[in-house]
């Protein structure tokens, strides 16, 4: 069973900047495919950017230009730079990771097996 565990979550002030880090112990990170999420109360898990197999890389609309995902070999970690944040995009952030999606499916949170326990993002100042 694949565990994630994510890290960096806090509090950015307006147009500040957070690094979150995912991380999988016991299973290499690059063989996978790697989205982050967004979750606020009462609204649905939103997609946010996706490393498909340390290759592939997509984004949301909304986040493109501000956010950089990338893989850290070494550490077996999937980062998400996010800069320029907004107030509105407070919220609990979720690592996700599946072996066997297709391009047209990593958007979709219910494609993703396994799930880490999120971490909070709060954009205020």
């Amino acid at each position: 069973q694949v565990q994630l565990v994510e890290s960096g979550g806090g509090l950015a002030q307006p147009g500040g900047s957070l690094r979150l880090s995912c991380t999988a112990p016991g299973f290499a990170l690059e063989d996978y495919v790697v989205g982050w999420f967004r979750q606020v109360p009462g609204k649905e898990r939103e997609f946010v950017a996706v490393m498909w197999r340390g290759r592939n890389i997509y984004y949301a609309d909304s986040v493109k230009g501000r956010f950089t995902i990338s893989k850290d070999t070494a550490r077996n970690t999937v980062d998400l730079q996010m800069n320029s944040l907004k107030p509105d995009e407070t919220a609990v952030y979720y690592c996700a990771g599946d072996s066997g999606l297709i391009l047209s499916s990593i958007r979709g949170p219910a494609n993703y097996d396994y799930w880490g326990q999120g971490t909070l993002v709060t954009v205020s100042s």
